[in-house]
């Protein structure tokens, strides 16, 4: 796979679906005197541009921001509408969906390669880059191998180059019931330190799998079992 690094970007014009209308994207609409972050995939809606690469970056995007990127592109050699219709399906706001419908920005870059055998055709290689004022800064690209390698082009591999220190936010997971006031509580904490969360609905065979315990919430952070809202108020007077 060629590696870019100290080139332009290729000049190209993408043609995206905005809303109902065609609109048209040059190279330079994307990167003139911006920082910005271009990750790129196989294929829309496959399974770990959907369930890890997208998300990720999605979800990291306060992070790029505070160390000065202003936009987040993800790239595809898929038409617009299958690129809307995917941004939409991964309630993706952070990030731009940039259509390489006819996958000449990928083969300009070299990582045009052939999927013919899963019936895609010609797709992209995985990798991301960081482009400054159009100018290709870094270039993570997968190792060339057999299958989808997913190991260098990821958002924190990505965050580490730009800021080796960076503290990334915690992942928080909270298992809680409409009604319960504990509950509550341990939101109100976790959103007056501005942290996020995702949340799950309780059922009893869910809470005694993870937790083995019936009361909620039970909280997860950073992969680790933190408990209830008694808990996790110990945690925050710690990590907070």
């Amino acid at each position: 796979m060629k590696n870019s690094e100290g080139q332009k970007v290729p000049e190209i014009t993408f043609r995206a679906r905005e809303g109902s209308a065609w609109k048209d994207i040059t190279t330079k609409d994307l990167f003139a005197g911006k920082t910005v972050v271009v990750f790129s995939l196989p294929g829309a809606f496959t399974p770990t541009c959907s369930s890890n690469h997208v998300p990720r970056y999605n979800e990291l995007a306060p992070v790029f921001k505070a160390k000065g990127v202003d936009d987040i592109v993800c790239m595809s050699v898929n038409d617009g509408f299958v690129m809307q219709a995917w941004q939409v399906d991964q309630d993706a706001e952070n990030i731009r969906f940039v259509p390489d419908g006819n996958g000449e920005f990928t083969q300009a870059l070299g990582l045009l390669v052939d999927k013919r055998s899963l019936g895609f055709g010609q797709r992209s290689w995985r990798y991301s880059m960081l482009v400054k004022d159009g100018v290709i800064v870094k270039q993570f690209i997968e190792p060339e191998r057999d299958g989808d390698p997913f190991e260098v082009s990821d958002a924190e591999t990505m965050l580490r180059y730009l800021d080796e220190n960076v503290q990334l936010p915690h992942d928080v997971l909270m298992i809680s019931r409409a009604g319960c006031s504990f509950c509550d509580q341990a939101k109100a904490m976790l959103e007056q330190r501005g942290i996020e969360y995702d949340e799950v609905p309780a059922n009893p065979r869910r809470l005694k799998a993870v937790s083995g315990k019936t009361t909620t919430p039970q909280i997860f952070v950073d992969g680790e079992y933190v408990g209830g809202a008694a808990e996790l108020e110990a945690w925050l007077s710690q990590h907070g």
